[in-house]
Parts: structure tokens; sequence; C-alpha cells
């Protein structure tokens, strides 16, 4: 076992030792990121990052584009220590809507906005055994690379400023806007494998409108291949198992076509009025794999399928997003900005290469099995003025109102794609109804699900003293569906001198249940841990008000509340060397989550006798856990400038911890169906504790001499565990090391680079038998870098 290093000596270690550290990750040819203006959690206009009361990253396009990957949160996860990002396979829709993990919080504990206007959530709710489980967040992989000039990131809670799901912190993706300049870009790649190809092409341009406006377009389109690192089923084989000794799964990453379109302006219509919008389109189409039925198993059909078959999830997601609005400037010195934002997400499921057993050897082998979509609009007006209250530096006051109106829509899929025809199995049981992987949406389960909130804001924020900065913010908020919320938030921020500073924070934040929670209800194979290795389940999600549901002890969901505390150094000892280290403590009660999977025969027997007689368990979402979440941030950067080139040290480091504090005990409803049934489980207790890495730490270098760069960057992922349902079937996967190169070189406005991700091939600790079904699946889809091992890349762009 690996010894960990405590979160103070390693501070103290990286303050003393190294002249390098991690906060943003800008080069010397990039506007220096300690001077650059923000606008996430502050209201002040002329806010810098080190200025600020809260740690704030810079994430420029330049680093997003350093890597191999075409996915932004991917690229995030490499710049950002507190961000998880794994890569889930055979988990229905989660492989096309992967979450990302801030802080070891849930995915839907990040607020993300574009232009500091809230982005919409995606339509997926996360119901497999992955990280997030039980989450519905923005899919960030939505928005373009190309499309953006930088990447904000306020790792505090922000609730009293921005409201719901800002507990774990706030990622504001600001896009291009310039009205001149763009770029053209082709990228290629394959991991050593053989497999993965990925290719993408991507663009952006601004232009002029007039003498008085701006617009910028960018568009970005591409392909990757799948991954398959499967292997062979190694098990006792019987009649319904795996052939022996062949490789019939696939594990890995998907098939996927992706496109993306953008715009930005604005157009200045007088002196003290400014209209401006913009809009983002995205569309991928996603092929994912599940599980393997052998030609021997009841499930599949000979005639169909002489050699069995491995169904596949097709998934087509659909994103718009837009925004319009109008910024005055008074006589009085009052900014006022009126907007409205629509945003939505469409996920339709195609199933392949199926059948519906129950139809018998008629069965179709493809059907569409409905559609989920999240629609949101967004009216905000917001004022701002400069006070002169005698302080040091004017007192910035901010206020406004916000309106949210959301809906989410399940629809039902095709008949054959979730009727029983009635044919039985061979032993006269009833067959399984629907297609197999994912039997489609029924109407019973389909609807429409709307609410709108209304929330008022109000804040404070100033230097009180040329060394004293104090903030104050407070919000309320009023929605249709479960009632009010009040937050608040202080910060504060003392500069000792121009080399130290110390900043802190304390707030209280919430997360509204997500209308996906609340209403999404379907039936899905999941793979879960059991004392005979990891088996096939078919199981009911259902809505908290069904009546299945309510037997098994649902109740009505409430908001989960946080209170955050936070306290950071911020250090300048020399000359381009930036040091933040920040210490924080997260507590949210009456977290949401999805039940454990409920498969006991008591709780089986009752569902198959009222009215599922084709499920082998349920779970509905509760708020049944408290949960403090502690760890630090130890973050920024050096540049050493030498004779004839400059070399840009990064390093970054993260630990986190999150501890169940309460969890809440079966209902009596629950009891008398199953009196041994456990509703939140040891493998849910596991993924919360120790599901992500406790720590992660990376330090890289950049050296740029004459026309070429040279990058490396090394990254250390920390241990993990998967719980099963006994201590027996735990593993811990150690921590791994992955090294990232690139070389570029420049000539002209044209760049050549050509890198590599994880060149030495690493990958995590294989998984134990039997829950790698039977040596199937070798890796875990929980770890932190995926397991498709070493990518190489070349890179040509343009710019002008």
């Amino acid at each position: 076992m690996n010894r960990k290093p405590s979160p103070l000596a390693f501070a103290v270690a990286l303050a003393l030792s190294a002249p390098t550290a991690f906060a943003q990750q800008a080069s010397p040819s990039d506007a220096q990121t300690l001077d650059t203006l923000i606008v996430t959690g502050t209201r002040v206009a002329d806010r810098t990052v080190a200025e600020s009361t809260a740690p704030i990253d810079i994430i420029t396009p330049a680093v997003l584009e350093s890597t191999g990957t075409t996915e932004l949160a991917t690229a995030l996860s490499r710049a950002l220590p507190s961000l998880n990002f794994p890569r889930p396979a055979i988990s229905d829709g989660t492989d096309a809507v992967r979450p990302a993990q801030l802080r070891g919080l849930s995915p839907d504990h990040v607020l993300v906005l574009v232009n500091g206007k809230r982005y919409h959530s995606g339509a997926l709710v996360n119901v497999n055994g992955t990280q997030g489980r039980g989450s519905a967040p923005v899919d960030l992989n939505t928005i373009p690379i190309a499309a953006i000039a930088r990447v904000e990131v306020l790792r505090d809670g922000a609730s009293a400023q921005y409201g719901s799901d800002a507990i774990a912190g706030v990622i504001n993706i600001v896009l291009k806007g310039s009205d001149r300049g763009g770029g053209v870009s082709a990228r290629y790649g394959q991991y050593s494998a053989g497999d993965g190809e990925q290719y993408q092409l991507s663009a952006d341009a601004g232009f002029k409108l007039g003498e008085a406006g701006s617009i910028h377009f960018a568009a970005q389109g591409g392909h990757q291949d799948q991954t398959d690192r499967a292997r062979p089923f190694i098990g006792t084989p019987t009649a319904t198992s795996a052939p022996l000794g062949r490789v019939v799964q696939r594990q890995g990453d998907p098939e996927v076509d992706h496109g993306s379109f953008s715009y930005n302006g604005e157009l200045a219509l007088a002196e003290y009025l400014t209209f401006y919008s913009y809009g983002v389109y995205t569309k991928r189409d996603v092929l994912s794999n599940g599980f393997f039925r052998p030609a021997g198993d009841s499930r599949n059909i000979p005639e169909i399928y002489p050699d069995g078959f491995l169904p596949q999830i097709d998934n087509e997601s659909t994103d718009n997003n837009f925004v319009f609005g109008l910024k005055a400037y008074t006589d009085g010195g009052t900014n006022i900005d009126l907007s409205y934002t629509y945003g939505s997400n469409e996920l339709t499921f195609d199933i392949k290469n199926t059948l519906n057993r129950s139809l018998g050897p008629t069965s179709p082998t493809a059907f569409y099995a409905g559609a989920l979509e999240y629609r949101q609009h967004v009216l905000n007006l917001d004022f701002n003025k400069g006070l002169d209250w005698g302080l040091a530096y004017p007192v910035t006051l901010s206020y406004g109102a916000e309106w949210r109106g959301e809906k989410f829509i399940q629809s039902a899929g095709e008949p054959g794609s979730y009727v029983n025809g009635g044919v039985l199995l061979p032993d006269g049981s009833p067959a399984p109804s629907g297609s197999q992987v994912f039997p489609g949406f029924t109407p019973a389960y389909s609807g429409s699900y709307d609410r709108n909130s209304l929330s008022f804001y109000a804040g404070l924020e100033g230097n009180v003293t040329e060394k004293f900065t104090l903030g104050l913010a407070g919000r309320y908020e009023d929605y249709s569906d479960f009632g009010t919320t009040s937050t608040g938030k202080i910060t504060a921020r003392y500069e000792f001198n121009d080399k130290v500073a110390l900043r802190g924070t304390a707030a209280t934040g919430f997360h509204a249940p997500a209308l996906q929670q609340q209403n999404y209800q379907a039936v899905s194979t999941n793979f879960i841990n059991t004392p005979l290795g990891t088996l096939p389940f078919d199981i009911a999600t259902f809505r908290v008000d069904h009546p299945a549901a309510i037997a098994l002890g649902a109740e009505p969901l409430k908001a989960e509340e946080s209170t955050n505390l936070s306290l950071g150094l911020v250090l300048q000892p020399v000359d381009n060397l930036y040091i933040t280290i920040d210490a924080y403590q997260i507590k949210v009660d009456d977290r949401i989550t999805l039940s454990s999977n409920l498969t006991s025969t008591p709780v089986r027997d009752y569902l198959n006798a009222n009215g599922f007689p084709d499920v082998g368990g349920g779970r509905y979402f509760t708020n049944a856990i408290d949960t403090t979440t502690e760890g630090v941030d130890i973050v920024g950067t050096y540049t050493w400038n030498l004779p004839g080139s400059s070399l840009d040290l990064t390093a970054g480091y993260n630990y986190n911890k999150t501890t169940i504090d309460r969890v809440a005990g079966n209902p009596a409803v629950l009891e008398a169906i199953d009196p041994t049934a456990v509703r939140f489980d040891r493998i849910e207790i596991g993924r919360f504790e120790k599901g992500s890495p406790r720590d992660k730490f990376f330090l890289g270098g950049s050296w740029n001499v004459g026309a070429f760069e040279l990058s490396a960057t090394a990254t250390r992922y920390g241990e993990f565990t998967v719980f099963g349902s006994t201590a027996a079937n735990d593993q811990t996967f150690d921590p791994e090391w992955t090294l990232d190169l690139a070389a570029t070189y420049t000539l002209n406005n044209w760049a050549f680079t050509l890198g590599g991700d994880n060149v030495l091939n690493e990958y995590p600790d294989e998984v134990i038998f039997p829950n790698s079904t039977s040596g199937q699946f070798a890796y875990s889809s929980s770890s932190p870098f995926g397991f498709n091992g070493a990518f190489v890349y070349a890179n040509v762009s343009y710019k002008w």
C-alpha cells in the first residue's frame, strides 16, 4: 500500500521546495492571467484573478488544446486537480453523457455558465453503477473547444450569487467574441492498441458588424471510433455462458460522430445601449454496447442469433442554447443587464442488434426506445452600481431577479420496444418484455413535467481599506414544486503585503431536486456486485410518487442544503511565482441520491405480484444521507525566463475526502415487505466515500525556444475503491502515474504538433475475479484516466 502524505505536510513541502504550483494554465504568449479581469464569483467590474476573494482558475485555449482530447470535460480534468472525469462503459446512456465531479461532490453540484448565463442541464439521469449515480448534470462536452476564449473555474460555493447547483463551484465558459482573427485546425489520433481512431476539423473567425458591432463564429466536427479492452471468457462454461476463450464483449469508449456551431456577437445601438446575443448548437451520435447474450441464454432466440448477440444503444443528443440581451448604462452610474436564455437537450434511444424475446422468432432486431428532453427558459434582470462611501475604493452594489421555467419530457418508444408479446421461455415461464439491453419507455412511464422558480438577490463587495476586501451576498428563491429557500455568503481577503494575502468564505447553498430526478421512470439492465460476482438484473426506476415506490418507502424530494467554509493563503514570494493554498469543508444535508437496487426475494416477489412481472428489483430517489467533504487545493505557476527561451513550470495538488454523516433508516413500509432490505447499502456508501480518487497531483513544464515548444505533464491519480455486496468483493485500485508529451513547431501563422497522451501506456489495476465477469471486463469504469492506454495524435493549425 502506498502511504498518503498529509495535505498540510504536502502544502509546506510544495511552498518551500518547488518554484512551481498550479493556478492558471497560461504561457507567456497569453495575457498574464493574474491580471485577467474575471466575471465569475464577483460583480466588481475591474476585479482580477490575483485580487479574487475566492480561488478561481483561468484555463486558456492553449491549455484546452494542449492534449490529444477533443472533449472539454477531459481537457478540464487534466488542467484541474480537483476535477474527476472517469470514462464508464456498458452503462446505457451514461456512455454517451459522462458526468464530471468537482471536489468529489455530485456532478450536478457544479453550476455551468456560458458568458455568465446559466447553461441547461442534460436530459439524462445517471442511474447505473457509475460515479455520479443519480445525478442529472450539464454535459460539458456539448460546448465546442473551438468556440472558447477561456474557462473560469470558481472553486467555491456560490448559490447566494447564482442559485441552485453551485455547491461545489462554478464553471463559466467565455466564448470568443473578437471582431477579427480566427483560425482553422485539423487533428488526427489513434490509441497504441490500434483502435479508437479520431479526427476533428475546427474553425473560428471574427467579423465587424458596421462601426459599432462584432460577431465571432466557430464550428467543430469530427468522428471517434470505438475502443475495446474486453477479454475472453475464462469462467466455467455452461449452456448460458459466453463461449470459452472467445472475446464477445466490448468494454471501452463508444463510437461518436459530433458537430457544433456557435456565434457570439454584440451591437451598440446607442452610446448607452448595447444588444448582445450568442448561441451554441451541438449534435452528437453515440453508439455504445451492452452485455453479450450467449447463444444458449434464455433471452436469445437461436433462429435470429445462432451465435448469440451483443445489443447496442445508439443515442442521438441534440443541444441548443441561445441568449438575447440588452445592456444599458445610465447617467447615474447604474449598469442594467436584461436577458433571455433558452437551452434544451434531447436524447433519443435507438436499440440495435437486439430482439424482444416475448415476440418470438418474428421479433425485429432494432427498435426506437423513446426519448428524454429537458428545456429551460431564463429571464434575468441585473443591476450593479458603484457607491462612494468614503472608503479606499467605491463599493459595488448588485441586485436583481431571475425567473426560470423548466420542462422535462419522457417520450414512449415504439410498441415493440416495450410490449410483452406473450411468447414463453422454453421452461414455460414468461419472457422479459421489450428490447434487450434497454427496454423502451412505456406510455405509462411517459409524460411532460414542468415547474418555475422566481429568485431575488443582492450583494455588496468592495475594498474596505487598501488591504481589506469584504463581500456579502444573499438570495431568496421560490420554486413552484417544493417551496422556498434562502442562502447567504460572506467573503473576505486581507493583503498583508504584496507577497502574502489571506482569504476566506462562509456560505450556505442549495441544490433543487431536478425535474429529471423527480419524474424519470424506466426499466434497464444493471450489473450488480453480488456474492457470486457481477450479475445482470433488470431494475425498475420509479418516480417518487409511483405507488410501487411509495410502497418501498419513497417520499417527496426536497432541496439539498449545504454549508461551505474555506480558508486560503495567496503567496507571491518572488516574481513570476504564484501559489494558492485553499482548505475547504462542505457539509451537504438531505443529499439527493438514488437508492440502492432493492433486489431481495421479498421485494422482487412484491414487484412481480404488483404489475411488474419482468423486473428483478426496484429503486427510487431519496434524501437519505448527509455528507461532509473536506479537502485542500494547492495551485500555482512559475515562469523561468532563460536566455533566448522561457520555461513555464506548473503543478497542482488536490486532497479530498467525503464522509457520510447520516443514513436514514428504512421506512416502516419497506420494513414490512422485507425487514432485511437495505435502502442505502455498502456499495453506495463506498461509491460516495471512496469511489473517486482521494488525491490527485500533476507536475508539468513547457519550454519555449525559438519556433519550438516542448511540453510534458506527469499526473498521479490517487487510489480509489469499488465496493461489492460483501467485503470479500471490495477492491482498492492503486495510484497510477501518466505522462503526456507534445512538441509544436511554429512557422509564420502555421503550427504543427505531434503529441502523445499517456505515452508510457499505463493502465489501472485489473479487476479481480469474479468481479470481472469471468475475466471479460478487465478494468474498472471508475478509473479516473480511463483504460485505453497510450494515445498518439498530430495537429495542424493556421491562425490569422
